[in-house]
């Protein structure tokens, strides 16, 4: 796990450390710096990052009343996209706490991708989280199920739980597990919590996340 964490956070830092035109996501990200020039988001907010189920959450401040979260995930992100994005979706701010939801659009790329290196590229993310922000709270949502991707559900297991172990030796860091909530008595995963797609979450599915998600999120 330590090689290829090196190898990928050498490979990263060759190629990755400026975005450039181009890339994918770069008009949403282009749109969030126009937000920002217009109106710069307040300090100490709960910032909210990674993929598409976390930016199609349109009701989040809503959910989380008393809560400031400034959201800034992105398109249908990986842990990749994310990383490089790093400077314009998370070290632009100062935040109070960081929660992050990412890592399903990893495995569905491309089936040579491991639980492993998902992890790799988790603990990349976070190392150069934790270069930044070295004392400021971190949540890893874990990875969901969806009945799209049934076929990625043990890769996604096995993910979830050595991102879990892995944070468990680090501070300040929490581990919010709502793929158990998403499954029936009998594991497998809930139908009736997902949109048309069968990726994305409806109400019903955002509201096991808000429950979920509530304890682990500070005010101050």
């Amino acid at each position: 796990m330590n090689k290829l964490f090196y190898i990928l956070l050498f490979s990263l830092c060759a190629n990755l450390c400026s975005a450039q035109p181009g890339l994918p996501y770069w008009n949403e990200i282009q749109a969030f710096k126009t937000s920002d020039s217009l109106h710069f988001p307040e300090k100490n907010q709960v910032l909210f990052i990674g993929s598409s189920s976390f930016r199609l959450w349109k009701d989040v401040n809503a959910d989380f009343p008393g809560y400031k979260i400034l959201n800034r995930a992105f398109g249908g992100a990986t842990l990749l996209d994310v990383i490089r994005y790093r400077y314009e979706v998370i070290y632009a701010y100062q935040p109070r706490q960081i929660v992050l939801y990412c890592g399903e659009n990893d495995f569905a790329v491309s089936d040579t991708v491991t639980s492993e290196i998902v992890t790799a590229r988790f603990i990349t993310l976070y190392k150069l989280i934790r270069d930044k922000y070295p004392s400021v709270p971190f949540v890893f949502v874990s990875i969901k199920p969806s009945p799209s991707r049934v076929h990625l559900q043990e890769k996604m297991a096995a993910a979830n739980e050595q991102i879990r172990m892995f944070l468990q030796g680090e501070q300040k860091t929490q581990f919010a597990d709502v793929y158990s909530a998403m499954l029936t008595e009998q594991g497998k995963i809930r139908k009736d919590i997902f949109v048309e797609d069968r990726l994305h979450m409806n109400k019903t599915g955002y509201a096991i996340w808000q429950r979920i998600l509530k304890p682990f999120l500070k005010k101050r």
